[in-house]
């Protein structure tokens, strides 16, 4: 595809939405007044198929898009196109019919503190303790809100330390073959395996900028221990195969990766992030403050290392140590 046509689709649904024509806006306007008069969006369809539609019609453009990840937003669906390495956050009412760039809220409500500190979710009070809380964190190695639990989490790992029997685990399919999210989770799988002690370092660099060839290097992996791993690892569960074989994807769109397939069943893992606590779904902010306090709310007696102090504000999704204040922690990719 053209770079011209692809630019053409993300000047379309660009944030400086105030640019579209005015005939965009009477549409809305006479959607909006239907959906007052009806009480709402009748025929609603899946996330997933509205995403497809969003997706179909991105391609339609020309546009070299790929889909990332859709969620349901209350009265609309968000969808995450990446278009050119770039991710681009559109709107889609649940008809899955018309597109809205950006919503507006036309709730008043009153200015929060730019100095405030984020909301976190309340930590959960049925994660059974023990004396060695066991963390297990599903995510997809490219999902943007992957990366952020990530980034959350790794400053309370490293913390805690061997407190905690912690392992990063990935969801049964992936959702961005293009970006080469299935090989890099197989990397990934393997240096955790095999050589522990660079995980951390590698997941920390790799989480910079998306390169995992160069933080190969950087955290001197050994390259010929992780072919091996690699190698032997594909061949038990199909994991290249899979890739190249689209008729075995899942609802025809995403690669399988079953190298967790029994524990995705077990905790009904359905999308990335999914957080694991004493074999219990923990729903937490994805902030260190959070993360920090939900594990050592699930130790008998919490040691030491459960007084770590950490930044108030959240990551930021995808790549880059960035924060933000405003983190969305019910965003995931897929279900």
């Amino acid at each position: 595809m053209s770079t011209k046509k692809s630019s053409k689709f993300l000047k379309a649904i660009s944030q400086n939405y105030w640019t579209i024509s005015t005939i965009f806006l009477s549409v809305v306007t006479i959607i909006l007044a239907a959906a007052l008069l009806t009480g709402g969006t009748t025929g609603a369809v899946s996330a997933e198929v509205a995403a497809q539609n969003v997706l179909d019609f991105a391609k339609a453009q020309g546009a070299d898009a790929t889909l990332v990840s859709s969620t349901d937003d209350g009265s609309l669906y968000e969808v995450v196109l990446s278009i050119e390495g770039q991710e681009v956050p559109v709107y889609v009412t649940k008809d899955g019919k018309t597109l809205v760039p950006q919503p507006i809220s036309l709730e008043i409500t009153e200015k929060t503190p730019t100095n405030s500190a984020p909301e976190t979710t309340p930590t959960p009070t049925n994660i059974p303790k023990s004396n060695k809380p066991v963390v297990e964190a599903f995510v997809m190695s490219h999902c943007p809100y992957g990366t952020q639990i990530e980034k959350g989490l790794l400053p309370v790992v490293n913390a805690l330390g061997d407190k905690i029997d912690f392992e990063l685990k990935f969801v049964y399919y992936a959702m961005h073959p293009s970006y080469g999210e299935v090989e890099e989770q197989l990397n990934q799988y393997c240096i955790q395996k095999e050589q522990n002690d660079k995980f951390n370092d590698y997941l920390t660099c790799f989480l910079e900028a998306g390169n995992g060839a160069e933080c190969l290097t950087e955290t001197n992996i050994d390259k010929t221990a992780l072919k091996t791993c690699t190698d032997a690892t594909d061949k038990e569960f199909n994991v290249r195969a899979n890739l190249a074989d689209k008729s075995s994807w899942l609802s025809g769109q995403y690669p399988k990766f079953d190298i967790y397939k029994a524990d995705n069943e077990k905790y009904q893992v359905g999308g990335s992030p999914t957080l694991v606590i004493n074999g219990v779904k923990a729903q937490v902010g994805r902030d260190s403050i959070s993360l920090l306090n939900a594990i050592c709310s699930s130790f008998e007696t919490a040691p030491e290392e459960c007084n770590t102090k950490f930044e108030a504000a959240s990551p930021s999704p995808g790549f880059g140590w960035s924060t933000t204040e405003n983190a969305n922690n019910a965003a995931a990719c897929g279900a």
